[in-house]
């Protein structure tokens, strides 16, 4: 199971990596002085985006738990076979 982390910033969507804490701690510490900018990282590689977060913003942290059915669970036939009707 891989934990994926959504953050949703004025609307706009970044996918994240665990773990989170330092960022977490960055973007309060930037509303915390009236704004600033963080350097949000990109899920897999590259130099990440710069966002200006400021007090009043819309910030929504998710975190996503992303992996395979469990052992023994078999997953619903999605076949559409219209063959026996």
């Amino acid at each position: 199971m891989t934990i994926v982390n959504r953050l949703t910033v004025d609307g706009r969507d970044y996918f994240l990596p665990d773990p989170v804490t330092e960022l977490r701690e960055n973007i309060l510490a930037a509303i915390r002085a009236g704004g600033g900018y963080v350097n949000i990282p990109p899920l897999r590689s590259g130099p990440g985006i710069d966002i200006l977060f400021s007090p009043g913003m819309p910030v929504v942290w998710s975190r996503l738990e992303i992996g395979r059915e469990p052992e023994g669970v078999e997953a619903p036939d999605q076949s559409n076979n219209f063959a026996d009707l």
